[in-house]
């Protein structure tokens, strides 16, 4: 590539660029498939997220499909593809030149310096240590047997990760070795570390009894398991250091069998005793470091509660998975968390499968998505369980659950079509008046329309591209007004724009992970 700094006209025609058809339209191009060039497939992954980031962020449309124009800088570039761009070019010297991976990353530095006035060199090694990751992801998954589960396959398809997130599979820059044995999209499954904490230290809150059949710690002291890469990170700091030391903190080995790491990492499932533990984790991942914050746990049992009642009164079948109650020790109180969450068979209807809503977007083996020929009928029972619970828990509850598609599981009956949503992570509840009415819809309709629904419309359209699919979201939110009466929803219909959280501005900027900015997206609800 050659001279990226500097400012070229706008050339008087452009070529097309590669993907469209004679007609300008943009033809859906996807990511490779991972048999092919590991390091051209790594750079597409990697590139995808970023792309989409960029363009949406501080880019805009130039005219062509495809191409696009930087605010700050004004120069052009163009991609292939359109939910999951991919082979972006720039145009200079009059004529387009193809960025490799650490050139994107670099022009993407360029750009941000340029129209935020401020440095950063935290997030391009981010964006490299993401790329790296994945190129150690798919290796890893080549020689790896995936779960034979449907379930747990679905929770560890997730290559891509984030779809509009600049560095989604960084994991903290550490050695490879130090975190591969513990990925999700690795496969891994592993046991825990079990530690026993002294009575006198214990901290806890809520319903932890299924920590207590872990292990059978000595008189005096409870049950404490800790996922062995945070022990890994975090055992030579003095307080912990000195608890080992002085006997408040026993080891007592590890348990009997593995358990499978989710899309979330540092949440693990137990499929024996169908127990879901959640862990701090003391590494970036996406926006925030992982750990399970202090704040968040002291106010975890009044949102949980809050959240259950919900959906406990919400006509129909879905179920809110709670997070019931933490345990951790007083010396290391964020540091050696653990929280404990519901499993699924108390709660999936007889005889459905459970698959993660993200898994359906990324694409995996088993995916229900593959057998259809007309997504109509599965994307109206889909609609049907998703969104009505969510503006329920909004409109009667003043609960604002953030059910985008890492947060959302869907139960398929054996046909494949959804029977039922199952939703979780009571971190990430809102409750009003906590927050304000206009902030809490803002962030449902990110969450719920812009994360969830757009994506997955995104992949059946690019699957049936003469399939018409917001009419039926449109009809949905309609129905919920009619027959509840909700008054964000004419608004929501009527409005251009839709809310797009901004999270490449907000990495660059050393924004709260927590602090949300949102840029206009144009609304397909408005035209559907």
């Amino acid at each position: 590539m050659e001279r990226t700094d500097r400012v070229d006209p706008m050339p008087p025609m452009l070529p097309p660029p590669p993907g469209n058809d004679r007609n300008g339209r943009n033809d859906p191009v996807g990511l490779p498939r991972e048999d092919e060039d590991p390091e051209a497939v790594a750079d597409a992954y990697a590139a995808a997220p970023l792309l989409n980031c960029l363009l949406r962020e501080v880019g805009e449309p130039a005219g062509t499909p495809g191409t696009y124009r930087l605010k700050a800088g004004g120069r052009l570039m163009k991609v292939r593809g359109t939910r999951r761009p991919t082979r972006p070019e720039l145009y200079a010297d009059d004529t387009w030149h193809r960025l490799t991976h650490a050139e994107l990353v670099k022009l993407t530095a360029e750009e941000l310096r340029a129209h935020t006035g401020l440095s950063n060199s935290e997030l391009p090694a981010e964006m490299n240590d993401s790329r790296d990751a994945v190129a150690a992801i798919l290796a890893a998954r080549a020689r790896a047997t995936p779960p034979e589960d449907p379930y747990l396959r679905s929770e560890q398809s997730l290559i891509t990760g984030h779809p509009h997130h600049p560095a989604p599979k960084a994991r903290g820059g550490g050695p490879v070795t130090g975190w591969l044995p513990y990925a999700p999209e690795a496969y891994a499954r592993f046991p825990l570390e079990l530690l026993a904490v002294r009575e006198d230290a214990v901290v806890e809150e809520g319903d932890t009894r299924a920590l207590d059949t872990l292990g059978d710690p000595p008189r005096g002291y409870r049950m404490l398991p800790a996922h062995p890469w945070q022990l890994d990170l975090v055992a030579a700091r003095p307080e912990i250091r000195e608890a080992f030391a002085d006997g408040r903190l026993l080891r007592l080995g590890r348990t009997a069998h593995p358990l499978w790491p989710t899309a979330a990492i540092r949440t693990l499932y137990d499929p024996e005793d169908d127990l879901f533990l959640k862990f701090s984790l003391d590494v970036r991942i996406t926006n925030d470091i992982r750990r399970l914050w202090r704040h968040d746990l002291l106010k975890l049992r009044r949102t949980d509660e809050a959240t259950a009642t919900a959906f406990a009164a919400i006509p129909g079948p879905a179920a809110w998975l709670s997070d019931r109650g933490y345990r951790t020790a007083d010396f290391a109180f964020e540091e050696l968390a653990v929280m404990v969450r519901d499993g699924l068979r108390a709660h999936v209807v007889p005889g459905a499968t459970p698959l993660l809503t993200a898994a359906l977007v990324e694409g995996f083996d088993g995916s229900p998505l593959d057998r259809l020929t007309d997504p109509s009928a599965w994307w109206a029972a889909y609609l049907r369980q998703v969104v009505p619970p969510v503006l329920d828990a909004f409109a009667r509850y003043g609960v604002v659950v953030e059910a985008h598609v890492q947060n959302t599981v869907v139960a398929v009956d054996a046909d494949g079509m959804p029977v039922q949503a199952l939703f979780r992570d009571a971190e990430g509840v809102k409750l009003l008046p906590e927050v304000t009415r206009a902030a809490g819809w803002e962030r449902l309709v990110y969450c719920l329309v812009v994360n969830h629904l757009a994506e997955l419309a995104a992949l059946l359209a690019e699957r049936h591209p003469t399939a018409d699919l917001w009419p039926a979201v449109r009809q949905e939110l309609t129905r919920y007004d009619t027959e509840h009466g909700l008054p964000e929803i004419a608004d929501l219909l009527t409005s251009p724009t839709l809310p797009g959280k901004t999270n490449l501005l907000l990495r660059w900027t050393g924004a709260d992970g927590a602090d949300a900015r949102y840029v206009p997206l144009p609304s397909p609800l408005a035209r559907g």
